[in-house]
């Protein structure tokens, strides 16, 4: 494993400490331990795409690594912004239906990329994320590590008394507009990755059409060769009883010049 994939590694080994942290109220200033780690994984997915191309240590499973470990990573801040409870018994987004919504999205289309990844393995082909999909990812985490460090504000410095303040709904607001525009900037990426990768599907549907094809022109040929077997069968039927005519004519012949000789 080269250097690059065991950065990417790392990544995804850090993930279970973001959780542990996060989660972990009766740790003092647990969800800011989250967030620096968090941020600290999100920048490992620069360094070690930065490393592979620059030492030329680019590989297939580089690739499909990165990925994975990319999709992990932000599903799983955005799983924790949006469903664990942090202010009360709500979750930091508000309104908490719009977060699930946006959620809901963004989970969506790393599950059909997921896929849509599996069926280019199953060709042969390795799928490696694209500009417009670093882009969201980027704005996903910026989103995130926000959300995060707000569940860290608004549960170890702002008081019970200042949660309503104009300050903090401007705040809300903000993060909530952010959060909607990687939302938009995941499916734009989602549809365009499906765009450019449609011939997958098209190939898929044509090899089913040649191999449709050739199961036709094999029952073709076939039934071809056992025309020509029962025509070539008649054939001899056929040469046989000429014979067998032709014998019994001479036959005839001759029984009738031995009685005209009698």
């Amino acid at each position: 494993m080269n250097t690059p994939n065991k950065i990417t590694l790392v990544r995804l080994l850090l993930i279970p400490v973001i959780v542990f942290f996060y989660l972990a109220d009766f740790i003092p200033y647990g969800r800011l331990v989250a967030t620096i780690i968090f941020i600290i994984a999100c920048l490992t997915d620069f360094v070690d795409g930065y490393l592979a191309r620059k030492n030329n240590q680019v590989t297939d499973l580089g690739k499909f690594f990165d990925s994975i470990a990319d999709k992990v990573l932000i599903m799983t801040g955005i799983i924790l912004i949006v469903a664990a409870p942090v202010v009360g018994a709500e979750p930091i987004i508000y309104p908490s239906w719009l977060g699930i919504v946006c959620g809901i999205i963004m989970l969506a289309r790393e599950f059909i990329i997921s896929a849509l990844r599996q069926i280019a393995a199953a060709k042969g082909v390795v799928l490696a994320a694209d500009k417009g999909g670093k882009i969201k990812a980027t704005i996903q985490y910026v989103s995130v590590t926000l959300y995060m460090a707000f569940a860290f504000v608004m549960t170890d410095i702002v008081t019970p008394a200042q949660i309503e303040n104009k300050a903090i709904a401007i705040v809300r607001f903000i993060l909530m507009i952010i959060f909607v525009i990687a939302t938009f900037m995941t499916i734009y990426s989602g549809v365009s990755y499906l765009v450019r990768n449609r011939k997958l599907f098209v190939t898929e549907k044509n090899d089913n059409f040649v191999n449709n094809d050739e199961s036709s022109q094999e029952a073709v040929a076939s039934e071809e060769s056992l025309n020509d077997e029962v025509k070539e069968n008649n054939e001899d039927n056929q040469s046989n009883q000429e014979v067998q005519t032709e014998k019994t004519s001479n036959k005839t012949s001759k029984k009738s010049k031995e009685n005209l000789k009698e």
